[in-house]
């Protein structure tokens, strides 16, 4: 190729930050001179990536959420998309949001632009029929879970598997003294909690004062316990730091942090964690958990009739079982979340999830970047 790709990807919140920062260094590799830009955050920027809009534009959680929004986001879809199609770049990326990116792959296949969509909507767990839309808007799928690829396939729309960054990223083995020492806990015999409650606003206005009662609940048994706090932001610790105030719960042994979240949940004796892919990471570390959800009431009931699966969260979903417990919605109380969360730290818990959380660690280590590189190659290079 002679002269430069150019790549338009759109990311839409830090998850997908993440998966296409790893992606754009890993096709700069093979094309030093590949332009990439659209949509992004802070990692992809600092792939040098132009982003025309960052990510928190989109980054928002549950449909009755994305309704209140509705008009700001479609404006941004019809800009970038009359954008695009007028700049026609040699190929569009969609990073997960497939509510945003399928509908914008559609059109831009229409006139004549290759694209990828990468990251499998959970057709697997509900809304199954949106392999159909899926087929129309990309010229390939990259999956990163291995029940993704056989349905695809099925369905004849070409697919990648190339399994998942974190499941590369974190080490087999997550030594728990040494992850302490990281966090300068080297002597804390008491037991810790690593509280995850999510990276979006509107999940920690669902779920942090849902949090900060837990931990209260829990103190109240083990006045010892500590209590590991990584947000993401600089709004997301005002925010839970104002619940901690409103609710009185000032004088527990707090720990707040500013990322270093796989570091708090190697800490941890076990982890409240919010569905999503925090709970992979956990899984990673090989953590006992307690998965939580928590959205508006009508998308909960919505999403609830179009569900497949008994169970939500992704440690439950690749082990098939249910292995660690999920309360959801009305079920996520302090008082259930409290109980959860003490019986996860009984004697041997941890080390009965080793061998079935190694074992899928193992299968979602695959090199992503290098894979997902190589399909990318494999659609620009297709005539």
């Amino acid at each position: 190729m002679s002269k430069a790709v150019r790549i338009a990807m759109v990311a839409g919140e830090p998850s997908g930050d993440l998966l296409a920062a790893r992606l754009i260094a890993a096709v700069k590799e093979r094309l030093p001179e590949a332009e990439f830009y659209g949509i992004g955050g802070p990692k992809m920027a600092r792939e040098g990536f132009d982003a025309w809009w960052p990510l928190e534009k989109l980054a928002v959680m549950g449909y009755v959420e994305a309704l209140k929004r509705y008009r700001e986001i479609s404006s941004i879809r019809r800009s970038l998309r009359a954008r695009l199609i007028g700049d026609k770049p040699d190929l569009f990326i969609g990073v997960d949001a497939p509510d945003f990116n399928l509908d914008l792959e559609v059109k831009l296949r229409e006139k004549g632009i290759r694209t990828i969509h990468f990251v499998s909507p959970s057709i697997w767990a509900w809304r199954g029929e949106r392999i159909k839309k899926v087929a129309r808007a990309a010229d390939r799928v990259l999956a990163l879970f291995p029940m993704e690829p056989p349905l695809y396939e099925k369905a004849g729309v070409p697919v990648s598997y190339v399994g998942h960054p974190l499941a590369d990223e974190i080490p087999l083995t997550t030594d728990i003294k040494d992850a302490r020492r990281k966090l300068h806990l080297p002597d804390y015999h008491s037991p810790v909690f690593a509280l995850l409650p999510g990276s979006r606003e509107t999940e920690l206005a669902q779920l942090g004062g849902v949090f900060v009662e837990t931990a209260k609940l829990i103190h109240a048994v083990l006045p010892d316990a500590l209590f590991l706090v990584p947000l993401t932001t600089r709004k997301t610790k005002l925010a839970f730091e104002a619940e901690i105030r409103s609710r009185n719960a000032g004088h527990l042994p707090w720990r707040l942090l500013f990322g270093h979240a796989t570091a708090a949940q190697g800490a941890a004796d076990a982890v409240l964690v919010a569905s999503g892919t925090a709970t992979l990471e956990t899984m990673l570390v090989k953590r006992p958990m307690v998965i939580v959800y928590k959205v508006a009431a009508l998308t909960y009931h919505y999403m609830k009739r179009r569900a497949y699966l008994p169970y939500v969260g992704l440690p439950n979903v690749l082990a098939g079982e249910h292995i660690v417990p999920e309360l959801l919605q009305d079920a996520a109380t302090p008082e259930r979340i409290a109980e959860a969360l003490l019986a996860e730290i009984a004697p041997g818990r941890m080390e009965q999830l080793q061998e079935v959380f190694t074992r899928i660690h193992l299968t979602l280590r695959q090199n992503m970047a290098e894979r997902a590189a190589e399909a990318v190659l494999l659609v620009l290079q297709k005539k």
